[in-house]
């Protein structure tokens, strides 16, 4: 058995089922954020991944990708049911988004939820070496830090969420609400994106479980656990660098002119999540034009929308509500051939999202919780001439850094309303300003930037940070 120094476990593996042109079947990187971060880390050292492939029955087989070993995890078509679109994205996700859909509890997702961390944790003990380092993500696998302790307790243990983690009225909802933070606590270092959640976390801990808490450490029996605030960010290299491609010029130009050249345009792209904000955004849009403040003769609105969790029926109801918002504008005020709302519902590839990016001269992402969303940091990475504006929600995690976008309430329908007409028709010496400012902190606050703070914390000897640096 080969061993190693890092374990990155996530419910997901870094890795795309492609087809190749004879037909053949190919396991290829996936350009995620979190494995561009520790791809320096990755390449330098031993490393494992553990984590499910994506598919329903025994765990294949995987050959390493970039000198990554592959450790799958299987996951049965009840598991995937029962933990994966059920206690993680329908009672965790909705919860742990200020509960803008209602979550559902039910005793089998939770039962599923714990075998399934269980085996995680099982098959993490069983590759890594003795005192490895073990980075847990995200809020699929909440208890596998506390498990992976009992297993194997010489481990350095990490834990990072991704998402927001809740005020405690809403956390004390939970049914199981003690289990899942006695599993987070498991960790030696638990990390967040913003200094709120860590202080939501805190007070829960102490709420909960009767523990000394601080914002900073929490004691647990002997142990004193660390929490802190480590904002994700995205490989800013990597998109100037598509963005400036002349392909990727090309195909920003041909998007403006398939548009008819308009003297704006307005770009959205977000999964389609009920988190996102989409149908409070459309409603703005069609009252500016109703109001005749957004005119079609010299404005266009493009909407992407990725299909996300499409078995999971509260998404599957937003679709709907959506195509039929996204109808109604278009029957009311579009024309032939001009539709009212460039409406994508596809998931895009890198090189057309950054040129949809350079086409953009507003960009509006407006979540009604989001616990980061990159998107709004890779518009303004693409933006290499400094022009363009971000219209940004106050309640994405990415507004405590891009505080010189065009921040708004989505909740605030004439609020939004007002912020795009000001963001369409800001002078170009702002909206200069604004983004050369952002693009600036970006630079500063990379995801290499976010891996080598998070690992620096984590690993006292600085081993592993340092790597990162090296590359």
């Amino acid at each position: 058995m080969r061993q190693t120094s890092l374990v990155v476990v996530a419910n997901r593996l870094p890795v795309d089922d492609t087809v190749a042109p004879d037909g053949a079947c190919e396991w290829r990187r996936s350009p995620g954020g979190l494995v561009s971060a520790l791809h320096p880390i990755l390449h330098h050292t031993p490393a494992t991944w553990v984590g499910w492939a994506g598919g329903t029955g025994p765990a294949p087989s995987l050959p390493e990708v970039d000198g990554v070993r592959l450790h799958t995890v299987a996951l049965s078509a009840d598991d995937v049911r029962d933990h994966y679109e059920g206690f993680a994205n329908a009672t965790l996700w909705p919860l742990y988004h200020d509960a803008v859909e209602q979550p559902v509890y039910h005793r089998r997702w939770w039962e599923s939820y714990q075998r399934v961390n269980q085996r995680f944790a099982e098959a993490t003990a069983e590759i890594a070496e003795p005192g490895a380092v073990v980075w847990v993500q995200d809020y699929h696998l909440q208890l596998v830090p506390g498990m992976l302790r009992e297993l194997r307790p010489d481990l350095l243990i990490g834990f990072f969420l991704h998402v927001p983690f809740p005020p405690p009225e809403l956390f004390m909802q939970l049914p199981r609400r003690a289990e899942l933070l006695l599993g987070m606590l498991g960790a030696d270092l638990v990390g967040f994106q913003r200094a709120q959640a860590a202080h939501n976390f805190a007070q829960l801990c102490a709420k909960v479980l009767n523990v000394p808490a601080t914002d900073r450490r929490i004691a647990v029996e002997d142990r004193v656990v660390r929490i802190g605030a480590f904002p994700v960010s995205i490989d800013m290299a990597e998109m100037e660098q598509l963005a400036r491609r002349p392909d990727v010029v090309a195909r920003a130009q041909q998007f403006r002119a398939d548009l008819g050249e308009p003297q704006h345009m307005i770009l959205s792209v977000d999964r389609l999540d009920y988190i996102k904000g989409i149908e409070h955004r459309l409603k703005a849009y069609s009252e500016l034009l109703a109001d005749g403040h957004v005119k079609m003769s010299d404005t266009v609105m493009v909407q992407v929308a990725v299909p996300s969790r499409e078995r999971v029926g509260q998404y599957r109801v937003l679709r709907d509500r959506v195509e039929r918002e996204v109808g109604r504008i278009n029957g009311e005020f579009g024309r032939v051939g001009e539709p009212a709302i460039h409406y994508l519902n596809q998931p895009f590839g890198r090189a057309e999202l950054a040129a949809l990016y350079r086409a953009a001269d507003v960009m509006v992402v407006t979540p009604l919780r989001d616990g980061m969303n990159l998107v709004a940091k890779e518009y303004v990475a693409a933006r290499v001439d400094n022009t363009g504006a971000l219209v940004l929600s106050e309640f994405a995690g990415a507004a405590a850094e891009l505080t010189q976008a065009y921040l708004v309430n989505p909740h605030d329908l004439d609020g939004l309303k007002l912020t795009l007409m000001h963001a369409k028709e800001a002078a170009p010496g702002d909206v200069s300003a604004r983004m050369g400012a952002m693009r600036e902190h970006l630079r500063g606050h990379d995801i290499q930037a976010w891996a080598r703070s998070y690992l620096s914390a984590l690993d006292h000897t600085g081993s592993l940070a340092a790597r990162l640096r090296a590359d």
